[in-house]
């Protein structure tokens, strides 16, 4: 798959040819089909493009990792899902997985393993850390130079995996100014797509739990909101949009950020 020059090989490209990748980048059922998220990783691939990083997708042998039928209570589904990837992934004898969505990454990290699935899975901000520590990957503040970023902590990230630094480290090698929610890192509140909520209407009540986190993200008065997750990414958009502060602040991923600073 080629687009404006972007190289994704695919595992069963790369076993053809004898090799094996550094990381499999795992994409994810948003970042396959929604079409907000395939921005984001266009963005993540470009990245990995430019750090010169070995890497492959399943392709289409990737399916979804089953995280929204455990979350909903349907067990069964979730083990059924699990295996096949688990089949396939152990039989290119997979190590290390790197995954832009929060929901993939705490599924393959904590729950894969039980059922035979046992890699190194990191999430995109943790492993674009890594790149960047290890000289890698260099970025410049450029475009974002000073500019107010608040960052919203994905659940599965932050609470559930205590992954809070990485994401802001690199805002802050953005040269731009973080500025904090009131409720954030362990005391985050969720964006109100989690534990497959994201594919349901909202039940009754007096305000949606998006427009209530969107309203924290304002009043930090940011210019960007920048978010880890394709599901935070869309509540958060739409709390936007239903404030009708489109023209002034922006959600963007942290790879986007990075694929921007850059020019990629």
């Amino acid at each position: 798959m080629s687009d404006n020059n972007i190289v994704v090989p695919t595992m069963a490209e790369m076993m053809a040819e004898g090799k094996q990748p550094e990381v499999l980048f795992w994409v994810g059922c948003a970042g396959s089909f929604d079409d907000r998220a395939k921005k984001i990783t266009k963005a993540f691939v470009k990245i990995l493009n430019r750090a010169t990083i070995s890497f492959a997708v399943l392709g289409t042998e990737e399916s979804c990792t089953g995280d929204p039928a455990k979350r909903s209570g349907n067990e069964f589904l979730f083990q059924m899902q699990a295996m096949t990837n688990i089949e396939v992934m152990n039989a290119y004898e997979i190590k290390k997985i790197v995954t832009a969505c929060p929901h993939c990454f705490n599924t393959l990290k904590n729950e894969y393993p039980e059922l035979g699935g046992k890699y190194e899975v990191v999430h995109h901000t943790q492993f674009l850390k890594s790149l960047l520590d290890d000289g890698r990957l260099t970025i410049e503040g450029g475009q974002f130079k000073g500019k107010r970023i608040t960052f919203h902590d994905p659940c599965y990230l932050g609470r559930a995996n205590q992954v809070y630094e990485a994401p802001r480290d690199l805002i802050q090698k953005l040269d731009a100014e973080l500025v904090e929610m009131k409720r954030s890192r362990a005391n985050g509140l969720c964006c109100g797509a989690g534990g497959a909520q994201m594919f349901k209407e909202p039940e009754k009540g007096t305000k949606d739990i998006n427009v209530e986190r969107t309203e924290d993200a304002l009043d930090t008065t940011p210019e960007i909101i920048a978010a880890g997750c394709p599901f935070c990414n869309t509540m958060l958009t739409d709390g936007i949009k239903f404030k009708e502060k489109e023209n002034s602040v922006k959600v963007m991923d942290i790879a986007e950020l990075i694929a921007n600073a850059q020019d990629l």
